[in-house]
């Protein structure tokens, strides 16, 4: 077998397609779509390698046109939970052992396949499945995603090259990165295609073995990348596809001895669920399993008196409505000076009576649809009582429809309480609350903006003053895993700001980065005294 230290490929941020009108990528993308609604599928779990299918059918709609049907997929129960263990514990030994480099090659195939052949398909599916403009898709599914996995494979190089600093005359000191003892447990959200990769990539690439179970609402794009994965040569049984209900798959993985770890992104309450679980039955465990998981947040843009209204106006709007203001980072509260509200508040609806939506396939359309009825009820209902509330007034939107798919009119609340609801509590939509405070009371309301809401995922500060710039720095610094200055809160890129946050937000790991990979490794030290000692007395004892 050849030896050597290998440099991996520099790492490069993918270069983002515009689909502009009559451009290259515009018309293939178009034909994507044109063929994934084409054709109805049948959607396989895959375990052990092996596409399973079952009698019991789950169904694939775009939620912008419910009625059509893009695929049915397979639904599982626990026994094909257990078979997924198995199989990644059958097929651990020879992946752990299979040389780093050969883990790493695999990846960076998957990235070139995404990259090239792949581009269009998958930015389709991701747009059919989950609702996605092209441009959402394309810094999502396409982009993202790539930069996960050759950047990965950079830090995954960095952190095998990491050893004790000193050996000193006659021993050699090493360190080396093994994988946890057991399966990683992914379980990976509707929002981000990108997401729902990288968590079960991570984990494979340091050596570990994946059961993976994607939301219901993401099925669509989940089954072409586990056939993405297997033509770049991923072994059978490394990662494992199943859908199954989440307290089902539960019961039995976190009932495993082999759990070595959850890679989540999700909502808060199962996130605590799933901890109490699992310090539950911490004794059920060989060894104490990894939690790494990223859940949400309550996202703020604080607009000083200082501030340009025009790139205020463009960050909030951008920040709480792209994607229908599903992403985690997603802008759902908003603190204005009120010098500088009604310029920014005239800006604010300008743009908002352009916006246009509809179905992804209309590339016109910058907003599309919530991710499912469950979703579109609650944000309804929420609105709803806005309607009702004194002190509450609806400057833009307020309406909703289903009869073709979950549409949600970007909505703007103006609120004279800054602890009403829909400042405190996580939406997941096109719900934007905005509180107007008084130029002087910019101190007090840093204190609100901290003390508001569980979450601490990202946030952001407009201002031209750089000493409220440091101070909103300062007293905020708690209160975002991400923060920005004079930008919206979304957007982060991978190798330029590792992604994360604390509080309820999560455990910070931040994806994106080396601090990630770490946790899906288990460092062991070997010390080599090359002419150790013969008597057990030392000199003191003469």
């Amino acid at each position: 077998m050849l030896k050597g230290f290998f440099n991996v490929p520099t790492p490069e941020n993918e270069p983002i397609l515009g689909y502009a009108p009559g451009s290259k990528e515009r018309e293939l993308l178009k034909a994507a779509l044109a063929e994934a609604r084409s054709k109805k599928g049948d959607i396989p779990m895959y375990i052990g390698g092996k596409a399973v299918h079952t009698d019991k059918k789950g169904k694939v709609t775009p939620p912008h046109d419910h009625q059509h049907v893009l695929a049915q997929y397979s639904i599982g129960d626990k026994t094909h939970v257990q078979q997924a263990i198995d199989a990644a514990l059958a097929a651990k030994p020879q992946w752990e052992n299979l040389p780093w480099e050969q883990r790493a090659a695999i990846f960076l195939k998957i990235a070139e396949l995404i990259s090239g052949p792949y581009r269009y398909k998958l930015n389709a599916a991701t747009m059919l499945g989950q609702s996605k403009n092209a441009y959402q898709a394309e810094i999502d599914a396409a982009c993202e995603l790539i930069d996960f996995l050759r950047f990965n494979v950079s830090y995954m190089a960095d952190i095998y090259k990491q050893q004790p600093p000193v050996s000193p005359k006659g021993v050699w000191n090493r360190v080396e990165q093994r994988p946890l003892e057991g399966f990683v447990f992914a379980l990976t959200p509707f929002n981000f295609t990108a997401i729902a990769a990288n968590l079960p990539t991570s984990a494979a690439l340091m050596g570990n073995v994946v059961v993976w179970k994607p939301a219901d609402t993401q099925v669509y794009a989940a089954n072409l990348l586990m056939e993405i994965f297997r033509e770049a040569g991923l072994p059978d049984g490394v990662i494992n596809l199943v859908y199954v209900d989440g307290p089902e798959a539960g019961e039995v993985i976190f009932n495993s001895p082999d759990f070595a770890g959850i890679h989540f992104t999700g909502s808060t309450a199962v996130f605590q669920n799933i901890w109490k679980t699992i310090g539950t039955n911490i004794h059920k465990y060989k060894t104490y399993p990894r939690i790494v998981g990223e859940t949400g947040g309550k996202d703020f843009i604080l607009v000083h008196s200082s501030a340009d209204a025009e790139v205020s106006s463009t960050a909030i709007l951008r920040g709480a409505f792209e994607y229908q203001g599903q992403k985690c980072s997603a802008a759902s509260r908003t603190y204005i000076a009120k010098s500088l509200w009604p310029k920014i508040k005239e800006l604010m609806l300008r743009d908002l009576a352009t916006f246009k939506m509809g179905g992804t396939e209309d590339f016109g359309n910058f907003i599309n649809a919530v991710i499912d009825d469950r979703s579109f009820t609650k944000l309804a209902k929420y609105i709803d009582q806005a309607k009702a509330d004194k002190g509450v007034e609806i400057i833009a939107g307020g309406n909703y429809d289903k009869s073709k798919g979950y549409f949600i009119e970007p909505t703007v609340l103006v609120v004279e309480d800054p602890k009403y609801t829909t400042m405190c509590e996580e939406l997941f939509g096109p719900v934007l609350s905005v509180y107007v405070y008084d130029d002087a009371d910019f101190d007090q309301v840093l204190e609100i903006i901290d003390t508001t809401s569980p979450y601490a995922l990202t946030g952001a500060v407009i201002a031209q003053d750089r000493y409220a710039i440091d101070k909103a720095s300062y007293a905020l610094r708690n209160a975002a895993g991400n923060f920005y200055i004079n930008d919206k809160c979304t957007g982060a890129v991978v190798g330029q700001q590792p992604f994360g946050g604390a509080r309820g937000s999560g455990t910070n790991d931040k994806a994106g980065s080396m601090i990630n990979l770490l946790r899906w490794a288990s460092p062991r030290t070997i010390k080599e005294t090359f002419d150790p000692p013969k008597d057990y007395r030392y000199p003191f004892m003469g």
